[in-house]
């Protein structure tokens, strides 16, 4: 464990010295900051973006101590859903991985990116970086760790499903690290990509099914099958809706 933690603070050379998260001497500093922040998220996500979550993730975090956690991403709304979707008792172990060029572009985002987020910076131009391999690392040598990512690699403009980038394949597959799906709705109307702050309203978060571990094409397509099915699931029950309430007025 000394020489993991030894490791993890190595400098990365032109990156900030993130590794440090896991200095278990800042886990109070970590604990009071991110509970600051989830006391914030519930209730921004409860009175001002409704957040609706279906399904549960009941029974993950004992039968999955490793996990990857994937969503579409189309919004800056996407990475607090998720967090507020997860229970808290699982947050100091729970890290997402966020864009270095802007989660890090500043002292106070990359304080608030380690502390509050738990974020990983990750350089979105460069596959193989240091950081990657750092992840792979903890990984692999973590007995608990849940990932969360945007395979898309960019927030999508008009909120179609864009194809995954390597990343989400190559953890999996290097650290036989099984894949939790996640699909948001609604979150691109409500804080679309160049607007700087969100509207108010509802968003959803659906919790799909756990992906074995594979590569980045068969995670992509499986991923890609399961948010169709919702999305046909849905329109079947709006039409359903209105059959009734037509029923009703005749």
């Amino acid at each position: 464990m000394q020489e993991l933690q030894k490791n993890i603070k190595e400098e990365i050379p032109g990156e900030p010295n993130i590794w440090d998260m896991f200095d278990y001497e800042r886990i109070s500093s970590r604990l009071f900051a991110r509970g600051i922040w989830a006391l914030f998220l519930r209730f921004a996500f409860k009175f001002y973006v409704r957040l609706r979550v279906k399904g549960s993730f009941r029974g993950f975090y004992k039968k999955y101590p490793k996990l990857i956690i994937i969503s579409n991403h189309a919004s800056h709304l996407d990475g607090p859903a998720i967090l507020t979707s997860i229970p808290f008792s699982h947050w100091m172990d729970l890290y997402i991985l966020a864009a270095q060029d802007y989660w890090f572009s500043s002292r106070a985002l990359r304080f608030f990116s380690k502390y509050f987020l738990g974020a990983i910076p990750v350089d979105r131009k460069v596959e193989k970086t240091d950081s990657v391999k750092k992840c792979i690392n903890f990984l692999n040598d973590l007995k608990r760790i849940w990932i969360v990512m945007f395979p898309e690699g960019t927030r999508s403009l008009d909120g179609s499903l864009r194809p995954f980038k390597n990343g989400v394949g190559l953890f999996s597959q290097k650290t036989n690290t099984p894949v939790l799906f996640l699909y948001l709705r609604k979150n691109q109307s409500l804080w679309p990509k160049g607007k700087s702050f969100p509207l108010p309203g509802k968003m959803y978060l659906h919790v799909g099914p756990v992906q074995e571990p594979g590569d980045t094409d068969t995670i992509f397509n499986n991923y890609k099958k399961w948010t169709e099915e919702v999305e046909e699931n849905l329109k079947k029950k709006k039409m359903f809706r209105k059959s009734i309430k037509k029923d009703n007025q005749i």
